[in-house]
């Protein structure tokens, strides 16, 4: 393991790399951040890319943003991640290309905008409040076309897109007004839940598809086992053949139900705490 330097803060995070070696996350400075309050006080935090060991911090959308993270890096050196404050609450997804940032844009709402992961082709997928920010769905961007939302599964109110790979292939999952989520793959325009996918005597419900799908379409997340635990899942194709029909939504326990919106709490929030 080797220590990333900061700018000068006491804490930072890694949380994406390239096969060039290139490292994105964030990390504190030594400047209080006014537009957060609590008890211990908070330093701004700025996205960066390290290289070489060396750190180089990004811009952010407005002046105003003091907090802001890398969550994506593809081997073009493109960068997806967000910018905000405390006091406003309103988080940006943005694109990092050239030294530059892109602002992506947003599905109607204000607080929860994050870009989450970008491929090799430039595409980003994340997730969007929608208007009045009572809920949000997955969308892609990309330069051609702009923010696309992809929806959600026949019935459910709300999604996240938290993974994409150099095929366009989206995964993440889709969850109704309870909160009881199930994972879904998106390609050539629909969404699927992967439990229709999979032999139907699994031992496991697919409960969400956490970010990752690599070219060769295999998926790691998530699941339920018959005994109610959470266990990860790596879901790879197969020629294999069985019949294929909708399996009936599974109603999560509140523990396992917290446990996904916790997660995804910390993945939307970004460590973005509200102002008190």
């Amino acid at each position: 393991m080797t220590e990333l330097p900061t700018l000068g803060g006491n804490n930072g995070e890694s949380a994406g790399v390239n096969n060039l070696g290139q490292v994105g996350g964030g990390v504190e400075n030594t400047t209080v951040d006014p537009t957060c309050v609590g008890p211990q006080g908070y330093y701004k935090v700025k996205a960066v890319v390290w290289e070489n060991g060396e750190i180089r911090e990004l811009p952010t959308l407005f002046r105003r943003d003091s907090r802001s993270w890398v969550l994506g890096i593809n081997d073009r050196g493109q960068m997806a991640g967000v910018s905000g404050n405390c006091s406003t609450n309103n988080i940006h997804p943005l694109l990092w290309q050239d030294g530059k940032v892109i602002y992506l844009g947003t599905l109607g709402g204000k607080i929860n905008n994050v870009a989450y992961d970008i491929n090799n082709q430039g595409q980003v997928v994340g997730y969007s409040d929608l208007p009045g920010d009572t809920t949000m769905h997955g969308y892609l961007w990309q330069k051609s076309t702009g923010m696309i939302d992809l929806g959600t599964l026949p019935g459910d109110v709300g999604s996240d897109a938290d993974g994409i790979n150099n095929l366009g292939q989206v995964v993440g999952g889709s969850w109704d007004a309870d909160g009881n989520d199930r994972a879904y793959i998106w390609q050539n325009g629909v969404m699927t839940d992967l439990n229709t996918l999979i032999p139907p005597n699994s031992p496991l419900y697919l409960i969400e598809a956490t970010g990752t799908i690599n070219d060769w379409g295999q998926i790691a997340g998530i699941g339920l086992t018959s005994a109610g635990d959470v266990h990860a899942f790596l879901a790879t194709p197969t020629w294999e053949n069985w019949t294929i029909s909708e399996r009936p939504k599974v109603v999560l326990p509140d523990d396992v139900r917290k446990l996904v919106q916790q997660l995804r709490a910390r993945r939307v929030g970004h460590k973005l705490p509200r102002a008190q």
